[in-house]
């Protein structure tokens, strides 16, 4: 099932009556989501990610512009007749019902002819929970499971109608970060085999990273970035798509271009060609240093992390925006400061500039 949002927007009255001007939450949202692809909405608390996944399936209605599924306008339709499956943060079980009778539940509210009989719906629910592996479990209650497997139930619950789009609000919030991990895989591989398309929202980029076919990083409302996950990881078009992707997080100096070198402090860290003159953000990403004894950018040299495959350099620079500097390199390579001080050269494919005023992307030619 596609999904084509057309200029959508989302405006709600002020909480401070003193106030006169709405809260948009979702403003011009512009994207199609791809049939049976596992779409990420992306963004920091309050950017309108939920609001965005509730006028899809319909709990919310829009202030401007349009949703298809397909080409049937679904922009006035009631939640019960888009064919969605939601599934919560908080689970949102029955206590007092099985996990058998949680998920035949949505069944049971059918009429007319979509009423199925006593088999059909035992049917139906047995392959739900065989997809979510939870077939062994059918007769506990939800008070008698751990948060992984509640949260399996719920996802069952979505799945038991087959519908056309499945939408996930921030489902692995309330789990530890074994289950987190686990369960977002049982949800790809849920999805891969069913081929539903699904939305699932999320304040956490790894997870986002890690099992979307898409991502769409939002901002206070507006869409800054859709695409691949990694194409966006390599290639963001604003330094807050940059700062947002990316664990740890993209180390960023202040610097600037002459004759289409980009300079942090006085010291030449890459060409910059093409590019204008100006003050300018340089942002590394953490895997982008190499430590080297000539390298142009001095850093004072603080700890190191071994992580395994991986150390974890930790340093300082007065050019550095933020408390330290966390550069990643493998756990083989020697780091052996002199007087206190590392210095590194930068890989050019891992540096991006971004215009210290309006904080866009700026490129260089190669």
């Amino acid at each position: 099932m596609k999904i084509v949002l057309e200029h959508l927007t989302k405006r709600f009255p002020n909480r401070n009556k003193k106030i006169k001007d709405e809260v948009i939450a979702v403003s011009d949202f512009n994207f199609t989501i791809p049939d049976g692809k596992l779409v990420g909405l992306l963004g920091p608390s309050g950017c309108g990610k939920s609001t965005a996944l509730n006028l899809i399936c319909g709990l919310e209605k829009p202030t401007e512009g349009k949703i298809y599924f397909e080409d049937l306008d679904v922009t006035d339709l009631e939640p019960e007749k888009r064919g969605v499956g939601l599934v919560f943060q908080n689970y949102a079980l029955y206590p007092h019902l099985t996990v058998r009778e949680n998920i035949r539940f949505p069944l049971e509210n059918l009429r007319g002819e979509n009423k199925l009989t006593r088999e059909v719906m035992e049917e139906k629910v047995l392959e739900a929970a065989r997809l979510v592996q939870i077939d062994e479990l059918l007769d506990r209650k939800p008070n008698e499971m751990s948060g992984g497997q509640q949260q399996r139930v719920a996802i069952a619950r979505a799945l038991v109608k087959m519908p056309k789009v499945l939408l996930l609000d921030e489902p692995l919030s309330n789990l530890d970060a074994r289950l987190r991990l686990q369960t977002r895989e049982e949800i790809k591989r849920i999805q891969t085999e069913t081929g539903i398309t699904t939305v699932f929202v999320t304040h956490d980029q790894e997870e986002a990273m890690s099992i979307s076919d898409i991502i769409v990083v939002m901002k206070d409302g507006v869409l800054q970035q859709m695409g691949k996950p990694q194409e966006i990881y390599d290639e963001p078009i604003n330094l807050f798509v940059a700062k947002f992707l990316g664990t740890p997080q993209i180390n960023v100096f202040e610097g600037y271009i002459r004759d289409e070198k980009a300079y942090i402090g006085d010291a030449v860290v890459m060409d910059a060609k093409g590019a204008g003159d100006g003050d300018v953000y340089v942002a590394v990403r953490p895997e982008g240093f190499i430590v080297d004894e000539n390298g142009p950018l001095a850093c004072n040299f603080i700890n190191r992390e071994v992580m395994g495959r991986d150390t974890s350099v930790i340093a300082s620079n007065e050019h550095f925006l933020g408390e330290n500097i966390r550069a990643i390199i493998p756990s083989e390579e020697e780091v052996v400061p002199v007087e206190g001080c590392v210095r590194f050269s930068l890989k050019p494919h891992k540096v991006r500039l971004f215009d210290k005023i309006i904080e866009e992307r700026i490129r260089t030619e190669s």
